[in-house]
């Protein structure tokens, strides 16, 4: 599974942290998330967010 980037702000979208708002447990498949999920941080829809390459 690869993380995720927000292009906005910088987030990284960490798909083995654990976010209990998601209702599942990770890791995280970033694309089965909501499509009108934001960025936690900056409010950035998930489109902004790119692969993150560590």
């Amino acid at each position: 599974m690869k993380d995720w980037k927000c292009t906005s702000c910088g987030y990284i979208f960490d798909v083995k942290v654990e976010n209990p708002e998601f209702g599942i447990d990770p890791p995280y498949n970033f694309e089965d998330l909501p499509e009108d999920w934001v960025c936690p941080v900056c409010g950035a829809s998930k489109s902004e967010f790119k692969v993150y390459k560590k």
